[in-house]
This record gives structure tokens, sequence and C-alpha cells, in this order.
């Protein structure tokens, strides 16, 4: 049997900020009300109310500080990778400017770990790669495989912040990835830079995948801003 996981009282008041947050009821820079008046709107304690404002606060929704009521971050400016992976299972996570805005970090990263990722370790590389031309041609095969690329990419390359990053994306890559292979167009480029990525890693041509990928990334990104016209 598969048992749905209890959700902790802390974990509760968390996802009911989170939800008068995002829906407008908090808006960024308003100030909440008092812990009393804030823990009996929600319906817990005061010690779980803190609980949930310092889980908030630590990943950039909330600014607290001691003598101060506490502050709603502006989180599209303030916000750390906990943000990121909320904002992505909303609507606006989902929304076509926040894809387009991923598209355009993978733009400017994609290339070089995709460079160190093939001077470090081509024939893994070109190991996974192999793989991908009977890929199912469906939205989700493709985000999923998509994202395993990209992970393992990061996870060659010699700068560890590529890892750190995208270790920050793993829960919003499937909804994400999935919205962008929605789209058959998506699907064949794509196909097409796993095949020419395979030759790069097999050739070990280090440069050539760079300038590969470059390209790859911003004619994704195109692609993707003239389907949504």
């Amino acid at each position: 049997m598969d048992w749905e996981p209890v959700q902790k009282p802390a974990e509760i008041a968390e996802s009911r900020l989170l939800e008068a947050i995002l829906s407008g009821h908090f808006p960024i820079n308003a100030n909440l009300p008092g812990e009393r008046e804030l823990a009996e709107q929600i319906g817990v304690t005061r010690p779980t109310l803190r609980e949930a404002l310092q889980r908030l606060a630590r990943d950039g929704w909330l600014d607290i500080q001691h003598g101060k009521a506490t502050r709603v971050r502006d989180y599209w400016h303030e916000g750390g990778l906990g943000v990121l992976a909320v904002l992505a299972q909303t609507a606006v996570g989902l929304s076509p400017d926040f894809v387009t805005h991923l598209l355009e970090l993978r733009v400017l990263l994609a290339p070089a770990y995709a460079c160190q990722a093939l001077e470090a370790a081509s024939q893994e590389v070109a190991a996974l790669l192999e793989g991908y031309a009977s890929l199912n041609d469906t939205p989700r095969a493709f985000a999923q495989a998509d994202w395993d690329l990209h992970i393992f990419l990061t996870q060659r390359a010699e700068n560890p912040i590529f890892r750190f990053l995208f270790n920050g994306f793993q829960g919003i890559s499937l909804p994400v990835g999935e919205k962008y292979f929605a789209f058959p167009e998506c699907r064949r480029h794509s196909r097409g830079y796993y095949a020419e990525l395979l030759g790069c890693a097999r050739n070990g041509a280090v440069f050539d995948a760079e300038s590969l990928t470059r390209r790859i990334m911003e004619e994704s990104l195109a692609l993707w801003q003239k389907l949504q016209k």
C-alpha cells in the first residue's frame, strides 16, 4: 500500500503562508501580522509558526529582523533556489516567460559545462548519448533525457558551481521540460543536438562541443519564443 506522507504542523503553516504570499494576500514588501494574530489566522501554535517563518526566511521569502515586523521579501530579486523550486510548481513557473528565463540561463552556462565535461570525460558522455537515438517521442521522455544529460555534464565539469546550481533545479526540470518539449519542433531540434554532441564526444572535439552547444541553446531560445507568438 502507498501511504500518503503526513504533513507536520510547521509544513502546513509554511504551505498556507506561501499560498498567501503567492496569491497576493501578503504582497511583496508587506509586513506580516504579529505572531499571535498570524498563528490564529493559520490555526497553529506560535512555536509552530516560528518554525515555519524561519524556513521561509531561509529560502528567501521573508525578512526577519529582531524588533521589526516580518517583511515579505521581493523574492524575484532577493530569493534563492528554494524560491525557484516553489515558483516552478505554480502557474508562474509554467508561464512562457519563466521557461524563457531558464533557456536564457542555459545559453550562458551550457557551453562552458559541456566543454569541461567533454574535456574530462568524453567517452562517458558518449556512452550516455548513445541511447538517445531511440528516445520515445513524448514530452515526458525528452524532458527526463534532457535533464539527465545536463545534470551529467555539470557533474563531469571541473567547476563545482555548475553542479550546485543544477542540483537546485531538480524539482523544476520535468514540469518546465515537458512544457518546452510539448512542441514536436523542440523535440526534433534537441534530437539533432544529441546526435551532434555524440559525434563531438566520440571524437573528443571539446571546442566543437562548446560552439555546438552555444548555437543550439541560442536556437532553442529563439524557437521557444517563436512558438509563443
